[in-house]
């Protein structure tokens, strides 16, 4: 499983979905919006609350596996062209 990283993270696109994946799941389990998020303590203790949840650890890594995988190839790693990118590949 090799996986160009370095890549991956000069994407913002990448990086918008990455954190998508994390805070998605953990929002929907607890019923909020984003809009309840008002101060840094609500969001600390709603993050405390996801890591003591083992279901809500569950729903994110399945979100994060989604979000890293590449449905064009077999397995979970990126192909061997995408791993000499040394910037993410214009259209």
């Amino acid at each position: 499983m090799k996986i160009n990283w370095k890549i991956r993270f000069k994407n913002p696109n990448f990086i918008a979905q990455f954190v998508l994946a994390i805070f998605v799941p953990i929002l929907a389990y607890a019923g909020i919006t984003a809009q309840d998020l008002t101060s840094w303590p609500i969001v600390g203790n709603l993050l405390l609350d996801a890591v003591s949840n083992p279901y809500v650890l569950v729903l994110v890594a399945v979100s994060i596996y989604n979000a890293v995988t590449d449905p064009t190839v077999d397995g979970v790693g990126d192909s061997t062209q995408a791993l000499t990118y040394q910037k993410p590949k214009q259209k």
